[in-house]
C-alpha cells in the first residue's frame, strides 16, 4: 500500500550531514553516460538516450499511451528490459466510461490511469522513463527515434528535439478522428477521444444551459443553444447520447426549470445505428433511444458551420454543441511515417505484429493492421483488440529477451512461437434509463448470446468496473455511482 510505505519512511531515522550537496531531480548522476550531447557553445546541444551496452538491460520504447501500449508496458519483464514511454499525455483513458464524464455520472480522474502506475518502474528504474513528447521521425538504421517535447502554450518553455536510441521499438501511437475531408469539422464540431474532449464538452453543454435562462434570449436562440447534435451511431455516439438524454430528463428538469423544453438531442447517423450488434438489438437500442427524447435522423453531413450543419439533402440543423463520433482513421503521424502500409492507410505488420524491412519495429492497436500478403482482415479499432495486442507482444518481447534476443538486431533464429490470433469476445453498449446492450457473437455473422435491458445494464456496469486498471480508480467509479444514483449528477462549471 502507498500509504503504508510511506509511513515506514516517515518513521524511519534520518541521517543528517553537516555539507549539503547538489543533487540533479532529472535524471540519476550515474546514468548520464546514456545521454550524447553534440554541439558547442553557440548551437544549444542536442540531447538524447544513445545506444545501450551489451552489459545493460535492452531498452523498449514505447510511443503512445493508449489500450496497446499501456497493456504492452503492464506485461513487460523489467527485470530484462529498461521501458522508455513516449506520449504527448501521461496517463491512459479508459475510454468505455469516457462519455460519462462529460454530465458528471463519474469525475475525469476516474477515466484517467497515471503511466507511472500501470508501469512502475518507469517511476523507480533509474533507466526507465516517461517523456510528455511527440515522436517526429524515425530512423530505423541507427535504431533511433526523433522526438519533441510538448508544452501548453506560448508562456510556457520552447519545445526542444532529442533522441532516443532503442532496441525495440513499439509504435502504439493510435488513430485520428475521421472528419472525411468535411469542411468546418474540426473548427467547430468536439471528438470524444481524450479527457479534455469530455472536458470541452462538459463546459459548453453548462454554458450553454446558462446562457439560455438569461432574460431577453430569444425562443429561436434557446432552442439552438440547447439543440446538442451527435454525429455518429456507433457505440461512442449512442452512448453519449444515452448519457445525455439521462442528464436532461433527471438533471435538467429538475434544475434548470426555466428551459428544460427547449432542450432536445439529436443522433445523425448515416447508415444503422450500432451496425455490428445483432439486428433485434439494434431494433432495442432504437426504440429506447426514442422513448428516451433522442430523435435519430438518417443522413450525411455535407458542412459544418459555426451555428448550423447541412445535411446532403440540403437540410440545415442548428446546434449549440456538436458532437463527432464517426470513427477513426490513421493519424498525420502514421501517414507520414515511411513504412509499409495495410489497406486503409495504417501501419503494415506481419503475423508477429513485425513492420516487415524494419528490424525491432513493432505496430499495436489502432495505428497498424495486417499487410494484404497476410491474407488476414484489417481487424477493427477496438479498446479490446489493442489490450489484446499488447499483452501478446509483451509475452513475446519477454521471450526474446529470456532467450538473449533483446539487444538491436538480436533477435536472429530465435523461434518466435505461435502468432497473434484474434478472438472477438462481444460488444457492449448502454442506451441510457439503466438499459444496455450486450452482444456476446465472435461475429456479425455467427451465433451467440444477445441481451438487452436492465440485465445487461448490470452485466455493463460489472464488466467495465473489473477492466478499469487499478484499484484506486475501480474506487473511484463505483463510489462516482452511487454518489450519482443518491444525490444526483454534479452541475458545477469548474
Amino acid at each position: 500500500m502507498y500509504w503504508l510505505k510511506n509511513l515506514i519512511r516517515l518513521s524511519s531515522p534520518v541521517k543528517h550531514h553537516s555539507t549539503a550537496k547538489f543533487t540533479p531531480t532529472l535524471f540519476s548522476l550515474q546514468h548520464l553516460h546514456h545521454f550524447a550531447t553534440a554541439g558547442d557553445a553557440v548551437a544549444p546541444p542536442v540531447s538524447g538516450l544513445g545506444p545501450t551496452k551489451k552489459t545493460e538491460k535492452p531498452r523498449v520504447v514505447v510511443l503512445g499511451s493508449g489500450w496497446a501500449g499501456c497493456r504492452l508496458m503492464k506485461g513487460i519483464d523489467t527485470s530484462i528490459y529498461d521501458v522508455v514511454c513516449v506520449s504527448p499525455r501521461n496517463h491512459m483513458v479508459f475510454t468505455p466510461l469516457l462519455a460519462s464524464t462529460c454530465v458528471g455520472t463519474l469525475e475525469f480522474r476516474s477515466v484517467a490511469e497515471p503511466i507511472g502506475r500501470i508501469q512502475p518502474a518507469i517511476s523507480t528504474e533509474p533507466g526507465s522513463y516517461f517523456f510528455l513528447a511527440n515522436c517526429k521521425g524515425l530512423d530505423s538504421k541507427n535504431h533511433e527515434v526523433h522526438c519533441q517535447t510538448i508544452t501548453d502554450g506560448l508562456r510556457t518553455l520552447e519545445p526542444w528535439d532529442f533522441k532516443i536510441s532503442y532496441d525495440k521499438l513499439i509504435i502504439a501511437s493510435g488513430a485520428e478522428a475521421s472528419t472525411f475531408g468535411i469542411n468546418g469539422v474540426k473548427e467547430h464540431a468536439i471528438f470524444l477521444r481524450e479527457v479534455h474532449h469530455a472536458q470541452e464538452i462538459r463546459r459548453k453543454l453548462l454554458l450553454n444551459l446558462m446562457i439560455s435562462d438569461v432574460p431577453g434570449v430569444s425562443d429561436e436562440e434557446k432552442r439552438r443553444l440547447l439543440h446538442c447534435v451527435v454525429v455518429g451511431g456507433g457505440p461512442t455516439g449512442v452512448e453519449f447520447s444515452g448519457e445525455l438524454s439521462d442528464f436532461i430528463m433527471k438533471d435538467v428538469h429538475q434544475r434548470y426549470s426555466h428551459v428544460k423544453d427547449y432542450i432536445n438531442v439529436t443522433l445523425i447517423e448515416a447508415n444503422d445505428i450500432l451496425s455490428s450488434f445483432d439486428d433485434r438489438l439494434r431494433v432495442y437500442a432504437t426504440k429506447q433511444l426514442t422513448k428516451s427524447g433522442v430523435r435519430l435522423v438518417r443522413g450525411t453531413v455535407k458542412d459544418v458551420q459555426p451555428k448550423k450543419i447541412v445535411l446532403s439533402d440540403g437540410t440545415d440543423v442548428p446546434y449549440g454543441l456538436l458532437v463527432w463520433s464517426t470513427g477513426v482513421g490513421p493519424s498525420s503521424f502514421v501517414q507520414k511515417m515511411d513504412l509499409p502500409k495495410a489497406p486503409g492507410g495504417r501501419i503494415g505488420i506481419d503475423d508477429w505484429l513485425r513492420v516487415p524491412s524494419m528490424p525491432d519495429v513493432y505496430a499495436i492497436g489502432d495505428c497498424s493492421g495486417y499487410l494484404e500478403s497476410t491474407g488476414k482482415p484489417t481487424l477493427p479499432a477496438l479498446a479490446q483488440v489493442a489490450e489484446r495486442e499488447g499483452k501478446y507482444l509483451a509475452e513475446l518481447l519477454n521471450k526474446i529477451g529470456k532467450a538473449g534476443g533483446g539487444h538491436a538486431n538480436g533477435v536472429g533464429d530465435i523461434e518466435l512461437g505461435a502468432p497473434f490470433v484474434y478472438k472477438h469476445l462481444g460488444s457492449m453498449a448502454t442506451v441510457g434509463s439503466y438499459k444496455a446492450l450486450v452482444d456476446l457473437r465472435q461475429s456479425k455473422e455467427a451465433k451467440g448470446l444477445s441481451i438487452a435491458g436492465f440485465a445487461s445494464w448490470f452485466i455493463w456496469r460489472s464488466a467495465y468496473l473489473t477492466r478499469v486498471v487499478s484499484w484506486r480508480n475501480r474506487f473511484y467509479v463505483a463510489i462516482n455511482w452511487l454518489t450519482t444514483f443518491v444525490f444526483g449528477r454534479d452541475i458545477s462549471r469548474i
